[in-house]
């Protein structure tokens, strides 16, 4: 399933409220992703991130306003709508949220299974998904036998089983150590790079914001390289910007260059 028409984005909130039993934690919320779009969500702890994602993916409804993904509204689709939808996104989250008493096998190949995919065809599915995270020697472990850095990979290898049109990341990197981290951004730009995905990823790290946007996967050379500043480095048509989250609704919305060059005390503030 695509968009309506070319030019529509392919995620888009308008006005869009939520709130629980402490008020609303988004409130007017605004804002799009274009085709092959990375859009990263940027914010304090509270500011709506996660929750933002959960909107996209239609694990949530909005209180008020509308969250159209891939040419649909999703307050207008039935549950088994939804489920069906759900299918063309994949979601990696903070946790990896893995089953534990499935091999890395079973997880990843679980929402294939939930589709009735013949079991012919799973198995090279799940085995193309953990070698593009390099991770095929894990086929039959548990995921209690992993690192934080494994089991984030496995996650990004079940997220990708299903060949998802949009992909949207929780905070992939947190709570993993520097080189850890990398290796996640690195996968994150050769499914960029290589696929042309359009994501959104929700983080705190600017450092990971700022790998996305100034760096690509070059598929010749299976390495990260800088993007050159007069754009004939890039193969892609995809573009990184970022929405930086406040008060429920977007503080900012723009490219890296332009948050690095303001001056903006809560926008300064990732930045130090």
């Amino acid at each position: 399933m695509s968009s309506d028409t070319p030019n529509e984005p392919v995620i888009s909130f308008q006005n869009v409220s939520i709130g629980f039993d402490m008020g609303d934690v988004l409130s007017g919320l605004s804002f799009s992703v274009a085709h092959q779009e990375t859009k990263v969500l940027i914010g304090e702890s509270g500011t709506g991130k996660t929750l933002t994602l959960k909107l996209a993916a239609g694990l949530l409804r909005p209180d008020s306003g509308t969250v159209r993904m891939l040419g649909r509204d999703l307050a207008t689709l039935s549950e088994r709508e939804l489920l069906a939808f759900r299918r063309q996104i994949g979601f990696v989250f903070q946790e990896g949220a893995l089953f534990d008493s499935l091999t890395v096998a079973d997880n990843v190949a679980y929402s294939l299974r939930e589709e009735h995919v013949s079991e012919d065809e799973i198995a090279p599915r799940v085995l193309e998904s953990l070698r593009f995270v390099e991770m095929e020697h894990t086929l039959e472990k548990l995921p209690g036998e992993l690192s934080g850095g494994m089991r984030r990979r496995v996650s990004i290898a079940r997220a990708l089983v299903s060949r998802p049109q949009v992909v949207l990341y929780d905070s992939p990197t947190a709570g993993l150590d520097p080189v850890t981290s990398q290796t996640i951004i690195t996968l994150i730009l050769r499914l960029r790079d290589t696929q042309g995905v359009t994501s959104v990823l929700a983080t705190h790290r600017l450092q990971d914001a700022f790998g996305l946007a100034n760096y690509r996967f070059d598929g010749e050379t299976g390495r990260v390289v800088p993007i050159s500043n007069n754009g004939n480095a890039r193969k892609t048509g995809a573009a990184t910007n970022f929405v930086v989250l406040r008060g429920g609704k977007v503080y900012f919305e723009g490219s890296p260059q332009l948050i690095e060059q303001s001056r903006d005390d809560y926008l300064r503030r990732f930045l130090l």
